[in-house]
């Protein structure tokens, strides 16, 4: 049977909400987020689940 080469869809699924309300709770005006203590938290989950992704994807792709 082929490896399937393929993205974590949970993962991929946090990265694209977190991305989305990061963007919603920016300010384009002054450049500054609505709640900067849980957009900070937001942004450390957002790059743990990008990292995963990555990861999880080389993986697969080395099998």
């Amino acid at each position: 049977m082929e490896n399937k080469k393929g993205i974590n869809l949970f993962f991929a699924m946090i990265a694209f909400v977190l991305g989305l309300t990061l963007f919603r709770h920016l300010d384009t005006e002054t450049w500054q987020f609505k709640d900067p203590v849980m957009d900070i938290l937001y942004f450390i989950v957002l790059m743990i689940s990008i990292y995963l992704i990555i990861k999880d994807y080389r993986e697969k792709s080395k099998k």
